[in-house]
């Protein structure tokens, strides 16, 4: 497990929820509105959005899409219960994601913008460094 705690866009931790979930099978219109977001039951690891205005638009085996706007926060666990991750909004489209995740949940992290190329090489040259003392 990896602490995190960093600034990120919206937009790019919307993608990793969807490219950790349902971009297999997510309608490829869904994949491009910066509005639509998944969501998933507890039981299942949840996803939860917490926004002013939300409208559930379809169920797709076990996430439900939603439109949101004016987004607040975003809770995401994984299956696996491995990452527990949380967005929370700073200002507008900018917020900050902190929690812990699994090394599978860093590629996407990493892929989807919310951690940057610095940050991983940071990431790693400290974990070098660990292994080396």
């Amino acid at each position: 497990m990896v602490s995190i705690d960093t600034p990120a866009s919206l937009e790019s931790f919307r993608r990793f929820v969807i490219s950790s979930t349902c971009e297999s099978y997510a309608p490829r219109s869904y994949l491009g509105d910066f509005e639509v977001f998944a969501e998933r039951e507890d039981n299942l690891g949840a996803i939860y959005v917490e926004a002013a205005d939300k409208v559930t638009l379809k169920k797709i085996r076990d996430i439900t899409f939603v439109n949101g706007r004016d987004v607040l926060g975003i809770i995401y666990n994984s299956k696996s219960g491995n990452t527990s991750l949380k967005w929370r909004q700073l200002k507008r489209n900018n917020g900050k994601v902190s929690g812990e995740a699994s090394s599978n949940s860093l590629t996407n992290l990493a892929e989807s913008g919310v951690l940057t190329l610095d940050w991983v090489e940071s990431y790693l040259k400290k974990r070098s460094e660990e292994t080396t003392s």
